[in-house]
């Protein structure tokens, strides 16, 4: 297999078994305004940022809530999960860990909020282990756009050609590749409906990070 300089991973639904959270969340937020959460809304906002999935909120519900309000309100309720609860997918801390001993080089490209992404690290002992971590929110655009892929990659000093993406979202695995990364797509449960479209468009495809790829010279 080909010999990656660095890999770029999201959080939520790749490393983290974290969607539970946003599940309840949008359950929970949504209850609070009278309103069923919808089959297909967080598949919509999957790839977004927060302040784009807010204002698509916003537009779609008509609600009153400003864009600033309502990500506070969404930070708010995932800050204690984040901080004490949420733990990663089996087995991905130890393909970190060997990626690194490997000389690897690590980023993070995650659409949290940054106090988020910083306690869920720190939470699971694995903040020491990047090298770079980007978000969407602070870039200002989802991922329905390459830039937080092409950023990571430009601050840890690869080409887009040497690096590995790991993503759940089907939009992301697009995304990466079409950014001329390769993908390895990372099986989730939100993502099931869409998970054979997945596996065809990323160019390797893994339900347990005991089968993803090593790699190093």
């Amino acid at each position: 297999m080909k010999a990656y300089k660095a890999c770029i991973f999201d959080l939520d639904g790749t490393l983290l078994d974290s969607m539970g959270v946003w599940d309840q969340i949008d359950i929970d937020f949504l209850a609070k305004r009278g309103i069923k959460l919808p089959s297909d809304y967080m598949s919509a906002i999957s790839s977004m940022t927060y302040h784009e999935a807010a204002a698509y909120t916003i537009k779609r519900f008509a609600l009153p809530d400003s864009v600033d309000g309502l990500n506070r309100e969404w930070n708010d309720m995932a800050a204690y999960a984040y901080g004490s609860t949420v733990r990663m997918k089996p087995h991905a801390k130890e393909y970190l860990t060997a990626l690194r001993d490997r000389g690897v080089k690590l980023a993070v490209a995650t659409s949290l909020f940054p106090d988020l992404c910083d306690s869920v690290l720190r939470n699971n002992g694995i903040d020491n282990l990047f090298h770079v971590i980007c978000n969407t929110n602070e870039l200002g655009c989802g991922k329905s756009r390459p830039d937080v892929f092409l950023i990571a990659a430009e601050k840890i000093g690869v080409t887009p050609g040497d690096c590995l993406v790991f993503e759940d979202i089907l939009t992301a695995v697009k995304t990466a590749k079409s950014a001329g990364m390769d993908v390895c797509a990372v099986y989730d449960r939100t993502s099931e409906n869409n998970w054979e479209e997945i596996k065809k468009t990323a160019d390797y495809a893994i339900v347990d990070f005991r089968d993803a790829p090593l790699s190093a010279d």
